[in-house]
């Protein structure tokens, strides 16, 4: 008999566990692992009985990991490109979103009024918040967001994000502001009409109304007076704008924008910038800080904004939903309309393409941000000092013609 090297057999994968096994460690996950940590938490066992009671695994949520399976590798950036910014910013979807909320924000004008003196975040920019989250609270809510937590924190690629937030969830229903069943969200696990993880909701949800719960479900007072808690916690300074749509002449560069460049509002007036409705800045502005903004560089609006526009990322870390926010509420509280600068065809590039430009900046000395491939700040104004160290009209933007000349 010939004697075959244990090395060179193959021996058959092991299969991965089927759903209703995975189902079994679900349910024992629960029980030995997670229930634990939530009466730790101050959770009480009937609470979390009725919690779970009935809960399955949603096997339709994006970004799992099942148990015997592998995670998905990252996408290849070469594969993604990053879509013009002026696609984010619908004249039908934000005038219907203005129409609607110019009504909400009379219907609830003493709401407002009560929330303003409270918080100092004026009423237009919690009702566009409110719009933009949930479409004043109209949005479905499909999904039971213990479901969705629990599903997560046992099989996502971000099992420990999702379990703290599952804990906090649990916390929630045993401090009896909602129900089990009324515990409705997103797909992420985003709670109610403002859209808060529970995390949030713990820290900033409030009793706006009065009945003793905080209720950003089925109460507008709570949900607009937590969105307003919000902003005021994360720095909202009462009295100022979010920001305003500029003019920057052809001789002020480009590459000055960004928090850490920050400068009186008077001083960027002096440069010659001015608003593109050609109204004066504010005279209670003038002395105060204001920040240049160019989400496209010099191919799309350019703004000076104020801290407060940089609250608004705090409520999703973006420049264009700051913008929207910004842009949607001065719609509701002054019937403005659609920025005036044009949005230029950018956004073709591959993701590759503006990496290989950020290394070649970085290669330079220059201080691109992270390296991920997309335009921020810190890469829009290292390429306009290149640029302008090179005999180039910044643009402050990547482009096509600038990869055989970036290397």
């Amino acid at each position: 008999m010939t004697l075959v090297s244990l090395n060179t057999v193959s021996l058959p994968a092991l299969a991965a566990p089927s759903k209703s096994e995975v189902e079994a460690q679900f349910r024992a996950w629960i029980s030995r692992d997670l229930a634990p940590e939530a009466r730790k938490a101050g959770v009480s066992e009937k609470t979390i009985e009725r919690a779970f009671q009935g809960v399955m695994l949603n096997w339709s949520l994006p970004d799992l990991v099942p148990p015997g399976t592998t995670p998905p590798k990252e996408q290849d950036q070469s594969q993604a490109e990053f879509s013009s910014p002026g696609a984010y910013f619908s004249e039908q979807r934000l005038q219907g979103l203005a129409a609607t909320g110019r009504t909400l924000a009379e219907t609830h004008a003493a709401t407002l009024r009560k929330i303003e003196k409270t918080y100092g975040v004026p009423g237009a920019i919690v009702i566009a918040i409110w719009g933009r989250e949930s479409g004043y609270g109209r949005a479905k809510l499909p999904y039971s967001a213990i479901e969705v937590l629990a599903t997560k924190a046992f099989m996502s690629t971000r099992k420990e994000m999702f379990r703290t937030e599952l804990i906090d969830a649990l916390r929630i229903l045993e401090h009896g502001d909602v129900a089990p069943g009324r515990m409705m969200g997103s797909w992420a696990g985003a709670l109610g009409q403002p859209q808060f993880m529970p995390s949030s909701y713990v820290k900033y949800a409030v009793d706006f109304d009065g009945d003793g719960r905080a209720d950003i479900w089925d109460s507008v007072p709570d949900t607009l007076g937590s969105i307003a808690h919000y902003l005021a916690l994360k720095g909202w300074q009462r009295g100022r704008d979010w920001g305003f749509e500029v003019r920057i002449p052809d001789a002020v560069s480009c590459a000055q924008e960004g928090p850490d460049l920050a400068k009186a509002i008077s001083a960027w007036q002096a440069s010659g910038i001015t608003r593109i409705s050609g109204k004066a800045f504010p005279t209670d502005e003038a002395k105060l800080s204001g920040m240049m903004l160019v989400p496209a560089g010099r191919h799309g609006p350019e703004f000076i904004v104020t801290p407060n526009f940089y609250v608004l990322k705090e409520y999703n870390n973006s420049d264009l939903y700051a913008l929207f926010i910004g842009n949607l509420a001065d719609r509701i509280a002054f019937g403005s309309g659609a920025f005036q600068g044009q949005w230029g065809a950018v956004g073709r590039m591959l993701r590759s393409d503006v990496l290989a430009m950020q290394k070649s900046l970085q290669a330079k000395g220059y201080d691109v941000g992270k390296a991920d491939g997309l335009a921020g700040f810190k890469t829009r104004r290292s390429l306009g000092d290149w640029q302008a160290k090179n005999g180039q009209a910044p643009t402050c933007f990547p482009d096509e013609s600038l990869k055989a000349k970036l290397r």
